[in-house]
């Protein structure tokens, strides 16, 4: 639910959230830089009550029931060097199984009492040795480098890969990461200059907008820029920080959900609760798969970011520019540096340089956006109509968008007027049925969810009464919340729900309600799986911390928890998989429980087949269904590449061949819609950036919906009209 994923995340001006638990060198702006080894990091006495406190909590009120036991404190301390060293690159082999056999026992009952010394020494260890490395990189650049060494390769997924035996192993590795990102910077610079120049041959591209390109550094600038940059944060490093990483490694040993808020944090947390913040509006935290890269992970409703059309859940932002300046390279800078670069003064401009999931660095686009006043409520539910043809007959379809379960509490608790999805949801589905539509299509899809409140009450909308979802404890105590307007339901017609993998926690919850009493058709593909709810602790003596203690369950029994909500009839997915709960470390597993007695209200399960046989058919024969298809397999088999060759040639060859995919799956699509095709790859690029910005512009209530993602809402018509018309030829 979307109050419990406030109550996981840190409020920023960007109008988001920042996530913490994965935060690596947390800087104060106002810190000055001093010399690597000239103070030592020591906690406080309030850090350590505070060890004490939410030990206690995790020991004792967490879901899982899970002591602070040895089994526990392994896992801890495995996570919390993970959390330093993903990619196992700086620990050597020996210091870790040092470190597990000194501290690997007896680490939770150390974190009991109160005692971070072993935290603490580690950390001063990855600081020593992140160093170490900087300054090998920077040395290394000063000395010529071989971008052309054929059938020489390096590993990019070095999660699960073992520690080095020997200082040798890791500078060789090092060496290796070195090339590859030179490589990387190289081609990237190769595609910007293709880009401008053709803008600069054929102005028109741009389609009067503007598309400068980020500032103009050779490769070795970049990376000597980076490096020094980084090496000084290390030396500004606070206790917080420390704090931060070690209480995170405790809490989310237990789960995903359940983090830890430094007070810098805490404070940014609580500014949350005003619902009124100048940014941009996006939530943000590290790459999980690579924490020098800074990742969207959700975007606010009504923010500038949303209102663009232009920024995805997924992206990464690797550049931010000021109005007027040159975009700054972002990529290895903490996140919490990267927000106070996007956050800034209402009706500003910020450049940010992007990249999606799974694409390259010369596939990166840029956005500019007017920082603004986000005010969550400001874009509710909207309503239209969309209508397909079929036999010559015309059938027109209400559309519902809920970007998520919203409630003004504050306003209704101070008796003022305020705004509900469900009151807005209601309005919408008794103007549309006045329109007298064929069926109405709920839009779930991105919605991160919110108020268990707002869900009883729009799904009361839409059935008779009964159970909405099941809420179990860590002490197995099962309580049911129910639909209970006394039997009072707006609409009782045709009905589908669009999920996807972005759509969460409440939004699991009423397309599984639907499914569960046959009331609609559910459709597009799997949710994320988010099936729990956290209390916030802001008692702690110092900084707050949100902890999991609810599990939700369908009223089938089934747990909405990682696996999700698997619709009736399924689309293409166009997310990574990295964005769902199946893929967070240490995510609570899928169960059940009892049914709750309730009564099907409809009969949905008999014709799927035969909805899914129709569905295939049309989908397969659409030009902008195979063109996702074919995106995602490219994208798919990129993330997969898990070596890359470390010679200039053969990636420049590879690139050129994706890109040579990307192009023709694009213009396949194009020539089947009756447009001209793009003439090479910095034609497709230009227009593609002139269109997102033109896009930008336009009001959103006013952009019209982009082809690829209108076939959703079009297919689900036409699906919800098959449904109708077996029912129909059953009946007679």
């Amino acid at each position: 639910m979307k109050l419990q994923t406030i109550a996981c995340a840190v409020a920023v001006a960007t109008g988001g959230f920042f996530f913490t638990h994965v935060v690596s060198e947390a800087i104060a702006a106002n810190d000055t830089v001093v010399r690597q080894g000239a103070t030592k990091i020591q906690p406080t006495q309030e850090q350590a009550l505070v060890t004490r406190q939410l030990a206690t909590l995790v020991d004792r009120q967490h879901y899982l029931n899970q002591r602070l036991d040895s089994q526990m404190s392994k896992r801890i301390l495995d996570f919390y060097i993970d959390s330093l060293d993903a990619d196992h690159s700086l620990f050597l082999r020996s210091e870790v199984e040092k470190y597990q056999k000194q501290y690997g026992t007896t680490l939770g009952m150390a974190l009991k009492a109160g005692d971070l010394s072993a935290p603490y020494a580690i950390h001063a260890l990855y600081r020593e040795r992140l160093t170490e490395f900087y300054q090998f990189m920077l040395a290394e650049l000063k000395k010529p480098q071989n971008l052309k060494q054929k059938n020489v390769f390096i590993d990019t997924d070095r999660e699960k890969a073992p520690f080095f035996n020997s200082k040798a192993e890791q500078h060789d590795y090092w060496r290796k990461m070195l090339v590859s990102q030179l490589i990387n910077l190289t081609l990237s610079r190769e595609e910007e200059q293709a880009k401008q120049k053709a803008l600069k041959e054929n102005p028109s591209l741009a389609n009067g907008q503007d598309l400068s390109g980020p500032e103009d550094l050779t490769p070795e600038q970049t990376l000597t820029k980076r490096y020094t940059r980084q090496l000084e944060r290390i030396g500004r490093l606070k206790s917080d920080d420390v704090l931060d990483k070690a209480l995170n490694a405790m809490t989310l040993s237990y789960d995903p959900h359940s983090n830890y808020f430094p007070p810098v944090d805490a404070i940014e947390l609580n500014r949350q609760s005003s619902l009124q913040l100048e940014g941009i509006g996006v939530s943000i935290r590290p790459d999980r798969s690579n924490e020098d890269y800074t990742k969207i992970e959700t975007i606010v409703e009504g923010g500038p970011a949303s209102k663009s059309g232009q920024v995805k859940s997924g992206d990464r932002i690797i550049g931010v520019g000021q109005e007027g300046e040159k975009i700054v390279d972002v990529i290895g800078w903490p996140s919490k540096e990267v927000v106070a670069l996007i956050r800034g003064k209402r009706g500003t401009k910020v450049h940010l340089r992007l990249l999606g999931p799974g694409a390259s660095l010369s596939q990166a686009r840029v956005v500019t956006l007017t920082r603004d006043v986000i005010q969550e409520e400001d874009a509710g539910v909207r309503s239209r109509t969309v209508s397909i043809t079929r036999d010559g007959k015309q059938h027109t379809f209400g559309v519902i968008e809920i970007p998520s379960f919203y409630l003004n509490y504050r306003a209704r608790r101070a008796g003022d007027e305020y705004r509900s999805v469900s009151e807005d949801t209601n309005n919408a589905l008794k103007a549309l049925a006045v329109q007298k539509v064929d069926g109405i299509i709920v839009d779930l899809r991105n919605n991160p969810g919110g108020s268990l409140e707002e869900v009883a009450r729009m799904l009361g909308q839409v059935i008779k009464s009964g159970p909405v979802v099941q809420i179990r404890d860590g002490n197995g105590n099962v309580s049911v919340f129910e639909d209970n307007d006394g039997g009072l339901q707006t609409y009782a017609g045709p009905l589908a729900v669009m999920i996807n993998l972005a759509s969460a926690s409440a939004s699991e919850i009423y397309s599984a309600a639907i499914q569960d009493y046959e009331r609609g058709i559910v459709i597009g593909s799997p949710t994320t799986g988010k099936g729990t709810a956290q209390v916030q602790l802001d008692s702690l003596a110092y900084g707050q911390a949100t902890l999991t203690q609810r599990k939700f369950y369908r009223i089938t029994g089934g747990s909405t928890q990682n696996k999700g909500v698997i619709p009736d009839i399924k689309l293409v997915d166009i997310y990574n998989e990295e964005f769902g709960e199946r893929k967070a470390k240490n995510a609570l597993a899928w169960d059940t429980i009892s049914t709750a007695p309730f009564k099907r209200e409809g009969s949905v399960r008999p014709y799927v087949a035969q909805l899914a046989k129709s569905s295939q058919t049309r989908v397969t024969l659409n030009p902008q269904f195979k063109y996702l298809e074919q995106r995602k397999a490219l994208a798919k088999k990129a993330e997969e590449k898990k070596r890359v060759v470390l010679d200039l040639d053969q990636r420049r060859a590879e690139l050129l061949e994706l890109e040579q995919k990307t192009l023709a799956a694009e213009n396949a699509r194009r020539v089947a819609t009756g447009q001209k095709p793009y003439a090479n790859w910095e034609t497709y690029q230009a227009s593609i950036d002139a269109l997102a910005e033109a896009r930008a512009k336009m009001k959103a209530a006013q952009r019209p919906a982009l082809p690829e993602e209108e076939a959703f809402v079009l297919e689900s018509a036409h699906v919800l009209l098959d449904y109708s018309q077996l029912q129909k030829a059953k009946g007679n």
